[in-house]
């Protein structure tokens, strides 16, 4: 598996979502809100599509970063990725 990145810019990560057809997603979440996800379009009920806009508007306000990896172990491209508190 190839090395993950940390990442709170804007660009790079709708690039990255946008590469691999993700979309801006949400889940709702019990008390604070809207919890992001991307959305790969595998048919997960619980994601709520939401604007580009709206989507960095959470990650800025709940003070997150993007943790992603660009390749597999194996050379594919990956769709690992996830929200965390940036440090």
């Amino acid at each position: 598996m190839s090395e993950a990145m940390t990442t709170s810019n804007h660009e790079v990560i709708r690039a990255w979502i946008e590469a691999r057809e993700g979309r801006p997603a949400v889940v709702a979440g019990p008390g604070k809100g809207a919890i992001l996800r991307v959305d790969f379009g595998a048919g997960d009920e619980d994601l709520r599509p939401i604007e580009w806009e709206d989507f960095f508007k959470v990650l800025d306000d709940d003070n997150l970063a993007f943790v992603h990896q660009d390749m597999t172990a194996e050379g594919a491209i990956s769709r690992f990725n996830k929200f965390i508190t940036r440090e």
